[in-house]
């Protein structure tokens, strides 16, 4: 749980600037924005803009170094938000943050959003931020930890049913469920009866009459 801000020294800011990150995820993003915003020369030196990491998305920094500095501006922009936006103790991102996927994630996208902001030339996406981006990464957070962490990190609590979901059973299960429906788009060829042949009439020009034409 983060101090108390009224409680520290008078000489430290009264706000506090939203972490950078290190060189490697300034890199990072300044490669995404060349890949997205560059002339055709920087963007064939960037090479496959698909391979680029996402610090929003940890998975993609294979590197070992940014992956380390990406943890690391993490954690510090989880201490920036328990300290500038967090006043009721229900609200408080947990220290044991790094052990629930499901916020790794999200404080990844929020850290993200809020750089962006940030960035922006005018306020609209940092009131975006504000209004949408955070409260609502704060609700989703106590819907899905609720009080488990509240006195140090507990034990998954489904963890069991998630054993279960991947158990050879139930996967070979779900694998066989797959292959009929896979099996049930393969087309069939099939053969239509021929159509009988269209039959051309002969139109009488004085009386109209339509007669039979020649076979």
């Amino acid at each position: 749980m983060t101090t108390d801000p009224a409680a520290e020294p008078a000489e430290q800011p009264m706000i506090r600037a939203f972490p950078e990150g290190g060189a490697l995820i300034r890199l990072a993003y300044r490669e995404l924005h060349i890949a997205a915003n560059g002339t055709k020369e920087q963007k064939n030196a960037i090479g496959d803009p698909r391979l680029l990491p996402r610090p929003w998305d940890p998975p993609t920094c294979r590197n070992t170094e940014l992956r380390k500095q990406v943890w690391d501006w993490l954690e510090d922009v989880v201490t920036w938000l328990n300290r500038e936006y967090v006043w009721d103790v229900g609200a408080v991102i947990p220290s044991c943050w790094p052990q629930h996927p499901h916020l790794v994630h999200e404080i990844a996208v929020v850290a993200d959003q809020r750089r962006r902001a940030g960035a922006a030339l005018t306020s609209d996406a940092f009131e975006e931020w504000h209004r949408i981006a955070l409260p609502g990464f704060i609700d989703r957070m106590r819907a899905r930890t609720k009080d488990h962490c509240e006195d140090g990190h507990q034990r998954w609590p489904a963890s069991s049913r998630y054993a279960r979901h991947t158990s050879d059973p139930t996967s070979r299960d779900r694998s066989d469920i797959f292959s009929l429906d896979a099996q049930s788009t393969i087309r069939r060829v099939t053969y239509a009866a021929p159509r009988e042949r269209t039959r051309l009439g002969v139109v009488n020009l004085e009386t109209g009459e339509i007669t039979d034409g020649p076979q």
